[in-house]
């Protein structure tokens, strides 16, 4: 078994692919009705979207499969985001990279396989759209124009997930994006008995910044300040800017007292970015910080409704 190389543009690849906000989400009818399509149209047994990650490969679509990832290590999906063409293999048995393929010679029994590269709008492959065959087959021109007409569209289903799910301004989450992340992320923490904690943030004095200074320095402070977020977030975290001068983390596997932390070392770090920076005013927040309480939080919004709450008592006190 040959594992796939990887691309030379990876670490700009991983980064075009999580800037999509895509990754481990709950299935979405708008990539399930094209892998239908693709399915139906090809007469296969499966049919996948699928992302590539830095160890596996993650089926944001997925008919066919009792799994929802596979590692990247023996994926047909990582050798297919190596070239630009479509990726064909019409008898895995006679083919020296794949023949003892564990994907070959347990289930699902891959004996055909094409894969058509998703390329994000700055050139990076994402993933592929594919479909399987649990016996060998030919693939004929039609084939190929049908099946990258099919990716086409998929890549533009995820452009239109990436403009509605990020902020314009800060290129993190927006509000949609961050309850639909969040969301997941709940389920998984609630599934798993993990511990998670919201930190709800809101910039002091902005209004001043503003008024004083004008709405592009405002601007420019609301990216520094996500910027500076960010930062302190894993990728399991979800952060996103809610809207205004109001921002969100989600840090999941982590307690209270952990996140109490974090929020610390933010602090840290935005008192010594305004010492360095000298602009002419400070970059200064309040926060609350919500635990994760699976009887009391049903939903994400639930949590952002305490976490409003408790930041609004800091800045009260503030005066």
């Amino acid at each position: 078994m040959k594992k796939p190389e990887t691309p030379q543009d990876e670490k700009a690849r991983l980064e075009a692919l999580r800037s999509f906000s895509v990754l481990d989400t709950p299935p979405e009818e708008r990539f399930d009705r094209l892998t239908r399509m693709a399915k139906r149209l090809f007469g296969v047994p499966i049919a996948l979207v699928s992302l590539v990650d830095e160890n596996r490969q993650w089926f944001k679509s997925c008919f066919g499969l009792t799994v929802s990832e596979t590692s990247r290590d023996i994926s047909f999906c990582g050798h297919a985001i190596l070239g630009n063409d479509l990726f064909i293999i019409p008898d895995t048995i006679a083919d020296e990279r794949f023949f003892d393929n564990p994907l070959v010679l347990n289930a699902p029994h891959i004996r055909f396989y094409a894969g058509c590269p998703l390329s994000a709008p700055s050139g990076q492959k994402l993933g592929t759209l594919c479909i399987i065959d649990r016996k060998p087959r030919s693939f004929e021109k039609d084939d190929l124009e049908a099946l990258k007409d099919l990716a086409s569209m998929v890549e533009r289903e995820l452009a239109a997930v990436q403009m509605a799910t990020l902020d314009d301004l800060t290129a993190i989450s927006n509000r949609r994006g961050f309850i639909m992340l969040a969301e997941y992320s709940l389920h998984i923490c609630t599934r798993q008995k993990l511990p998670a904690s919201l930190v709800f943030m809101d910039l002091d004095k902005f209004k001043n910044i503003n008024d004083t200074f004008g709405h592009a320095e405002g601007d420019r402070t609301l990216t520094i300040f996500a910027e500076q977020m960010i930062a302190f977030c894993r990728d399991s975290d979800v952060c996103a800017r809610l809207g205004g001068d109001e921002f969100a983390m989600l840090l999941t596997n982590t307690p209270k007292e952990e996140a109490e932390n974090i929020v610390a070392r933010l602090h840290q770090s935005i008192t010594k970015y305004n010492l360095e920076a000298n602009l002419g005013y400070d970059i200064l927040f309040s926060h609350g910080i919500v635990e994760f309480d699976p009887e009391k939080h049903h939903t994400i919004n639930a949590m952002l409704a305490d976490g409003d709450s408790l930041m609004y008592l800091l800045k009260r006190s503030k005066g």
